[in-house]
C-alpha cells in the first residue's frame, strides 16, 4: 500500500497511559423493539439510542413475533440456520489457501463480560470443522480493558451476543489467526478507547469494533483508533441513514451492510435498509475519498452481509442462563468479517491508509437504499461509490 502514512500518537505509546476517565452513564437502556423486515422478526441486541459519550452494539438477533430469539439449544444440531463459514468464504471469494496464520492476532473489542466466550466459540468452530482456538493451545486470549486476564466486567446478555457474533465471524474468515478478546468495563467511549489501546499494546494486527454512538463528544477518543500498522474496522450502524463514531473516524475502515443472496450458483448483494451511512459533521475527509457530496468523512468504505433476513449462524447466549444456535444480522456482522479478511491476508493496513487501493478486488453493489436523503448516493446504492455499501464487498483477501 503505497499511500500508508505511519503516525503514532504519543499519548498512546504505553499501556500505563491509556486509562481515560469514564463517567458512569445515567441513562437506562430502553427495551428492545421487535422489528419486521422481509418476513423476518428481529431485535437489536443493544437497544438504543446510545447516551452521549456512549456506544451501543449493532447486532440484530432473529426472533419470533414477540422478540424471543429463534434459538436451537442443542450444540450439535445437524445444520444451524444462517450462513456458515463455507458460505461466507464462498460469497467473498476466500480460498482454502486464505486460512490465515497464527502470526496474526485479530482483536475484538466489546463492552462487558462474557464468561462462556471460549466455550461457545469452541462449539461454533467444532461444528463447522474449524481448528480449535483455545487458551490452552495459545490461539484464544481474553483480557479486560487493562490487558489483564482477570477482573472481567459484569455480564450483559446483549453485549455477550455481540461478542459471540464477532468471535464467530473472525473465526469464519481467518481460522488460522489468533483471537484476542478485550472486554471494556462499559460502552463508554473512554473505556472502549482503553480497550482498543490494550489490544494494540498486546500485539493485535487487526482490531474489530462492532459498535457506535453519537459523534458529539467523540473527538477526545478518536486518536485511540489511529494506530500505525494496524487495520481497525468499525461497523457503520444499524438504523439506516446517519453516521456514528468510530465508523466516522478517518483512521478506520468503515463497514456498511448488504443483503446477501445465492444467485445462479453464485452470490449477489443489495444494500441493506438498516446500514448506517452519511456525512460526518466532525471528521475531515481522508485524502483517498473523492466523492463530491460530502465535504467531510463519508461513511461507509466497504461492506458485507448485514441483513437479518440473510443472516449468519452464531452460537452464543440466548439468555443469561443458556447458549444456543441463533441467526444474526446488523453491520456488526461486517466489522469482524472484514477484520477476518485483513487477518487472512496478514497485511495489517494502518491508520488513514487507503482501503480503496485495490478496487478491482471489490464487487460493486448497485441497488438498494437505507433511507431518505433526496435520492443521493449517500443513502442509495449505485455504480461506483455509495454510502450504504462504500465501494462494495470483497473479492478475496487482496481487496485490502
Amino acid at each position: 500500500m503505497s499511500r500508508i502514512r505511519f503516525v503514532i500518537a504519543p499519548a498512546i505509546l504505553l499501556l500505563s497511559n491509556i486509562f481515560l476517565a469514564q463517567p458512569a452513564s445515567t441513562q437506562a437502556m430502553p427495551a428492545a423493539k421487535v422489528e419486521h423486515s422481509r418476513g423476518i422478526y428481529h431485535v437489536k441486541s443493544c437497544p438504543g439510542p446510545a447516551a452521549a459519550g456512549n456506544a451501543r452494539c449493532f447486532a440484530h438477533v432473529v426472533t419470533d413475533s414477540n422478540g424471543n430469539p429463534l434459538a436451537r439449544s442443542q450444540p450439535q444440531v445437524a445444520t444451524p440456520s444462517g450462513f456458515g463459514p463455507a458460505d461466507l468464504r464462498a460469497a467473498y471469494a476466500l480460498t482454502s489457501a486464505d486460512w490465515g496464520s497464527s502470526a496474526t492476532t485479530v482483536a475484538i473489542v466489546d463492552a462487558y463480560g462474557y464468561a462462556n466466550a471460549e466455550a461457545d466459540l469452541a462449539v461454533y468452530r467444532a461444528k463447522f470443522g474449524l481448528p480449535a482456538c483455545t487458551t490452552a493451545n495459545g490461539c484464544f486470549r481474553k483480557v479486560n480493558q487493562r490487558g489483564q486476564v482477570s477482573g472481567y466486567p459484569r455480564e450483559d446478555t446483549g453485549w455477550a451476543q455481540e461478542t459471540a457474533l464477532d468471535l464467530d465471524m473472525v473465526s469464519a474468515m481467518c481460522p488460522g489467526c489468533k483471537i484476542l478478546l478485550v472486554q471494556a468495563d462499559s460502552p463508554g467511549y473512554g473505556n472502549l478507547a482503553n480497550a482498543v489501546n490494550a489490544a494494540r499494546v498486546l500485539g493485535a494486527r487487526v482490531i474489530s469494533n462492532s459498535y457506535g454512538g453519537p459523534e458529539g463528544g467523540s473527538s477526545a477518543y478518536e486518536v485511540y483508533y489511529n494506530i500505525s500498522g494496524v487495520a481497525v474496522t468499525a461497523s457503520s450502524g444499524d438504523s439506516g441513514y446517519g453516521v456514528s463514531f468510530p465508523a466516522s473516524s478517518n483512521h478506520v475502515t468503515a463497514v456498511g451492510g448488504t443483503s446477501l443472496f445465492r444467485s445462479g450458483g453464485g452470490w449477489s448483494e443489495t444494500a441493506w435498509a438498516g446500514a448506517g451511512s452519511g456525512c460526518s459533521t466532525t471528521y475531515a475527509k481522508p485524502g483517498w475519498q473523492t466523492d463530491s457530496g460530502c465535504n467531510k468523512r463519508t461513511v461507509a468504505d466497504v461492506s458485507a452481509v448485514a441483513d437479518p433476513a440473510t443472516g449468519v449462524a452464531v452460537y452464543g447466549p440466548a439468555s443469561r442462563k443458556s447458549s444456543a444456535w441463533m441467526v444474526f444480522g446488523g453491520t456488526s456482522v461486517g466489522a469482524p468479517l472484514i477484520a477476518g479478511i485483513y487477518g487472512a491476508n496478514g497485511h495489517g493496513v494502518n491508520n488513514g491508509s487507503d482501503p480503496y487501493a485495490n478496487q478491482s478486488a471489490l464487487k460493486d453493489v448497485t441497488s438498494g437504499s437505507n433511507g431518505s436523503c433526496g435520492g443521493s448516493y449517500l443513502c442509495t446504492a449505485g455504480p461506483g461509490y455509495d454510502g450504504p455499501t462504500g465501494l462494495g464487498t470483497p473479492r478475496g483477501v487482496s481487496a485490502f
